[in-house]
């Protein structure tokens, strides 16, 4: 299945961020049960406003927005324009 967002939303697939205590122990997904709120752009509506975005792009979206949604085994979040928060830049 192809989806492409409508307008100025976008789709974004979670990112998985380790979490580490201080002394460097990683800690398994059950001890954190935050959602992430890091995601990387898989695809990008037609609006004025996401023409700025562009696929492959990782960004930070508001905790509890948008629709998960789910290709095969995949999860996925269509997400406002407005829900997202900032471009993370390597």
């Amino acid at each position: 299945m192809k989806i492409k967002p409508l307008g100025d939303r976008v789709l974004v697939k979670s990112v998985e961020v380790e979490v580490k205590t201080k002394s460097g122990i990683v800690l398994p997904d059950t001890v954190s049960k935050e959602k992430p709120t890091l995601g990387e752009l898989v695809a990008v509506g037609d609006g004025k406003l996401a023409s700025e975005l562009n696929v492959g792009q990782k960004v930070i979206f508001a905790k509890y927005s948008g629709t998960e949604i789910k290709d095969n085994d995949e999860k996925y979040l269509i997400l406002n324009y407005n829900d997202l928060l900032a471009i993370v830049e390597d």
